[in-house]
């Protein structure tokens, strides 16, 4: 059977004033991520390594910040039609795998949710879907708190 893998990578700047969302997940911290839509850094990420994968383009090519109608968008739903975009050109998504580099908060106990929540939408096992979250020891802007990062990687399947 082929395969392709894809590989997504974002960051948004942490910022007062903004809720924190990771992978639908509201997470209660002093700061939230800056960006056009809710900033879901995780779920971006995501999307990134499903498009790629299936040589779709990118996150900005099908949700632009130049288009308002993403302004303050749910990355979620954003998700959801990225996995329409892969059911329409054949794919079918083998696994995910992710990992968030934030000093802080701690992410630990709001993983099996993220996990819950990709996997409902992405419509695959929660099994398929693994989240994962380290710090970078105090280094570079992840360590200094001033934003969150993250990295996605994705198999998928010609159907």
């Amino acid at each position: 059977m082929k395969f392709r893998i894809g590989h997504g990578y974002d960051v948004h700047r942490l910022v007062e004033g903004r809720a924190l969302v990771l992978g639908g997940v509201y997470i209660p911290y002093s700061k939230g991520l800056l960006g056009h839509s809710d900033a879901d850094v995780l779920t971006h990420a995501v999307i990134d390594a499903l498009l790629g994968a299936a040589a779709l383009g990118d996150i900005g090519k099908h949700f632009p910040d130049s288009d308002e109608a993403y302004r303050g968008a749910d990355s979620m739903v954003l998700l959801q039609k990225t996995a329409e975009l892969l059911r329409e050109a054949g794919y079918e998504i083998g696994n995910l795998d992710v990992t968030v580099l934030a000093q802080a908060p701690k992410l630990a106990s709001f993983i099996p949710l993220m996990r819950s929540r990709l996997a409902k939408v992405l419509a695959v096992e929660e099994g398929a879907v693994s989240v994962k979250a380290t710090t970078e020891e105090g280094l570079g802007f992840t360590g200094r708190g001033e934003g969150i990062a993250c990295h996605s990687v994705c198999l998928i399947f010609p159907k």
